[in-house]
């Protein structure tokens, strides 16, 4: 089935290779994924590279390939019999998303899992390989070009050992997660990685990415309509955002407002040229729709300072929140971030993640009572330990 290196790594470059990959592939209980992408250049990534592996079996799938047809592995990502398993899947799943219009289901990701199973805030897959695996990683291909071909012996043995050691690891923490009885936990975390919308990229959304330095609902309503014209010109174009035009440069326009070209070419934000542009007056009746909005269409930013609380308990929190996830083996980023825990410090009802669900019985309610004196924190034989209040 397609060509092996002298290591016996075989890359399929043809539909009736993945063909008949992924009717093998299909008969296993969890199939292990992997992607190689580039998108340096490009506004939509670049799908170089596809790794996939079950026990004693795997390949490399060249998407880049003439005439290869991709139907039969995209087959296989909705097969509802087969897991798929990946490490920090979300970027790899909006390549998926937007290419193939699917998300991968069911779906496994080692990273939450290892969080969940107490591993550390985002482990690194290198981590999990050492210590469920029980090898290393060569990582001097990691940066390599995967778009060029041909690709060599290195490259090709380094793209299929990910997904080697992924199925190690992800039976390792399959058996953990049994044995905890947290599986439910997880199955909460992957929620927002199988939703659509964590995939959707709406212009109109745009500018909420943008670093938010002040400035009026005039301000607000003009950066909301420049930020979504500049997200579909640089999808309509595939190149990055910063190509079609520089965030310092929206924000300077949003404070400006120019009304004309002229206007615009007066900014020192903008290229050079670039006011004499077809571009140019898309970008001005952007400008125009912006200062036209009703009060009702612009949000009402909060840029006030936030609300006041003694800095001791922001501290205290952390500090509960740190003795807390070693007790239970949890990461602390699964649970809550330092904005949250500002949040809950405010707020006993603050919309955090913390005050719901298994977080609550972990951190949220002793977080509660921190907060009101019921419990207190001290120091026993040297470590941080959560007491009564009083004692």
């Amino acid at each position: 089935m397609g060509y092996s290196t002298a290591q016996m790594v075989t890359i399929i470059t043809t539909t009736a290779q993945l063909v008949e990959a992924c009717a093998k592939f299909a008969e296993a209980p969890y199939v292990a994924i992997d992607t190689e992408f580039m998108r340096d250049t490009t506004y939509w990534p670049k799908l170089c590279l596809v790794q996939a592996a079950i026990p004693g079996f795997g390949v490399v799938i060249d998407p880049l390939a003439s005439g290869l047809d991709m139907a039969s592995f995209n087959a296989l990502m909705v097969k509802p019999e087969v897991i798929k398993v990946f490490h920090a899947s979300r970027q790899d799943i909006e390549i998926f998303f937007h290419q193939a219009h699917l998300i991968p289901t069911p779906l496994f990701d080692t990273q939450v899992a290892a969080m969940v199973c107490g591993f550390g805030d985002s482990a690194a897959y290198e981590t999990l390989v050492r210590e469920l695996a029980h090898a290393q990683i060569d990582k001097s291909s990691r940066f390599t070009d995967w778009s060029r071909r041909p690709l060599n012996d290195k490259q090709l043995n380094y793209a299929l050992s990910d997904v080697t050691h992924l199925c190690r690891v992800y039976e390792s923490l399959k058996r953990q997660l049994d044995k905890s009885g947290r599986s439910h936990w997880l199955e909460e975390e992957l929620d927002v990685l199988r939703a659509a919308e964590t995939y959707e990229l709406k212009p109109e959304e745009s500018w909420r990415r943008l670093k938010m330095r002040g400035g009026n609902r005039r301000f607000t309503g003009v950066l909301m309509e420049i930020a979504a014209w500049r997200e579909r010109l640089a999808q309509e174009r595939d190149v990055p955002r910063s190509r079609v035009i520089k965030d310092e440069a929206l924000f300077e326009i949003a404070a400006q407002a120019p009304q004309t070209q002229d206007d615009l070419d007066s900014l020192r934000g903008i290229p050079r040229g670039f006011a004499s542009s077809r571009a140019a007056a898309s970008l001005i009746e952007a400008v125009k729709a912006g200062l036209a909005l009703p009060a009702s269409a612009i949000p009402d930013i909060d840029r006030g300072p936030p609300p006041a609380i003694p800095p001791v308990l922001g501290d205290m929190m952390r500090v509960l929140l740190k003795i807390q996830c070693e007790a239970h083996g949890v990461a602390q980023k699964l649970i809550a971030s330092s904005s949250d825990l500002d949040q809950i410090a405010a707020d006993d009802k603050a919309d955090v993640p913390a005050l719901s669900g298994w977080r609550r019985e972990i951190f949220g309610d002793a977080a509660l009572e921190l907060k009101h004196g019921r419990i207190a924190l001290s120091i026993r034989d040297r470590k941080a330990v959560v007491v009564a209040a009083g004692s």
